[in-house]
């Protein structure tokens, strides 16, 4: 008669951690940064299609890192649960906090009861009406929720990531400038540049990056992509004539033209704007 394998719970539970934490740091990272106007959400990310960072209600939004089946499907639910509590009750009952305490439930739930935990890590992201109510929640696999200041980096190497991001980022910095303090950092740790050395390029440009900003000017939905033209002028890959320092952030909160997957009845009909699409898948 052969005898059951048996492992631990201990070595069960660190067994599934190392797993989700070697799958996370496969991925490139994303830094979640507070800055005067709002929250900015910066991707290394080239596809146009395929998303790390999307809207989940009017002034929430979601980053995600890891396996892209996994976090998508976290994505759709969170919308889901906006959409309906905030239809039964009211719509300021939405918030960060039960957004963040959803996706704890659900990713500690998968990580005890199921064999194979969730290779994801989550920033869900509210912007307030002030700076200092803005709020960052970083999750991980296990279901653990951690309420950061200032700002959340994840995935790739992260920890190097947010060395740069403590000794360059202060608060109250401009989009302009917190844009470009968040890809400094990406770009210190991003393969793509890994050989400036040899003449090769020594930033993240544009069409490598996914930039997306809660803006808390805007009355209604505060989610906006800046893409194209918008986001080479803010990184300064291409002149503007004429520009001054507020045109740059005017033409990057310019509506956009609704996306497949944008959730029915967030925001304003009249002023159609993505709402997250789809998630990109790591690499």
């Amino acid at each position: 008669m052969t005898m059951p394998y048996y492992a631990s719970a201990e070595q069960v539970m660190r067994d599934r951690s190392e797993y989700a934490r070697k799958g996370i740091s496969r991925g490139r990272s994303v830094a979640v940064l507070t800055y005067a106007d709002g929250v900015l959400f910066i991707a290394e990310n080239p596809s146009t299609t395929l998303h790390k960072v999307g809207e989940i209600y009017d002034r929430i939004g979601f980053a995600a890192v890891g396996r892209y089946s996994e976090f998508e499907s976290l994505r759709v639910a969170g919308v889901r649960l906006a959409d309906v509590r905030g239809y039964s009750y009211n719509r300021r009952d939405v918030t960060g906090r039960v957004i963040a305490n959803a996706y704890a439930q659900t990713l500690g739930a998968i990580f005890t009861e199921q064999m194979k935990p969730y290779e994801v890590e989550l920033c869900v992201a509210e912007v307030g009406e002030r700076p200092e109510q803005d709020q960052l929640y970083r999750l991980t696999f296990d279901g653990s929720v951690v309420d950061e200041p200032d700002f959340v980096v994840m995935g790739g190497q992260a920890d190097a990531v947010t060395g740069h991001l403590r000794e360059h980022f202060h608060s109250g910095m401009g989009l302009s400038d917190a844009l470009a303090v968040g890809v400094r950092a990406l770009s210190a740790v991003s393969p793509v540049t890994a050989g400036a050395g040899n003449g090769t390029q020594s930033r993240l440009t544009g069409a490598q990056l996914e930039v997306a900003v809660l803006d808390r000017r805007r009355p209604k939905r505060a989610f906006r992509r800046i893409t194209g033209s918008a986001l080479r002028t803010l990184l300064g890959d291409e002149a503007t004539p004429d520009a001054t320092d507020d045109a740059p952030a005017t033409a990057a909160h310019a509506p956009s033209v609704s996306e497949p997957g944008t959730p029915a009845g967030l925001g304003d009909p009249a002023n159609p704007d993505t709402a997250g699409g789809s998630a990109p898948t790591e690499d």
